[in-house]
């Protein structure tokens, strides 16, 4: 990936920049940027009706800005929620590869009813896009308190005692996380985990990868 390096550490870093290309602040010193957003109610009640159905969810796809839309409502097409779905998703992969001169992304859209990644963590990749549509949202730390030596550790209760201030996305929240595999970025990585679920909570959450 051709990435601007920066001689700074990269920090995390939120905004309450309510404009999309808040994102492109990825690429300054920040392991983290933020788009913060709400979705229209209508669009949420759709998507509650999806979970309600107690549906399954792991679509894997390679996708392009132009394929993105038609792949996924095909998979979608029992739901309500598809076409606004889709096209919002659409929308994000456009975004995420014109930010980062891709032809194509790889999606991974799934339901939760657990936490996926529940221990604090970095990714060995250059960066990943995430949104959680419906649910408790990805939880992140900033650089400055973060006891890297402690990570890998499979133990809750020292991460208690490793971390401290833990920030948390909202549902809706676009963001891009930089992980150790960013030019410049090996030993600083994003530091996130998955939130523990409250009881009977499920989740939508998509990802995007560069391929």
């Amino acid at each position: 990936m051709n990435v601007d390096t920066v001689n700074k550490r990269p920090t995390a870093a939120s905004t309450t920049n309510v404009q999309p290309s808040v994102l492109a602040n990825i690429y300054q010193s920040t392991n983290i940027a933020i788009w913060p957003r709400k979705l229209p109610l209508a669009f949420i009640s759709d998507l509650e009706q999806l979970l309600a159905s107690e549906a399954n969810l792991s679509i894997v796809e390679r996708v392009s800005p132009h394929s993105a839309a038609d792949q996924l409502k095909s998979k979608l097409s029992d739901f309500a929620c598809a076409e606004e779905l889709s096209e919002d998703i659409a929308l994000l992969v456009d975004m995420f590869c014109c930010l980062f001169g891709r032809q194509e992304a790889g999606l991974r859209l799934t339901t939760l009813s657990k936490p996926m990644c529940p221990n604090f963590h970095v990714d060995h990749i250059p960066v990943r896009l995430v949104t959680t549509y419906l649910g408790t949202a990805t939880q992140w730390l900033e650089d400055d308190n973060v006891k890297r030596e402690r990570l890998g550790t499979g133990n809750p209760s020292d991460e208690v005692f490793a971390y401290t201030d833990i920030q948390q996305m909202q549902p809706g929240d676009v963001a891009l996380l930089k992980g150790s595999g960013w030019e410049g970025n090996e030993h600083h990585g994003l530091v996130h985990r998955s939130p523990q679920n409250r009881q009977g909570e499920r989740r939508l959450l998509l990802t995007q990868d560069c391929i």
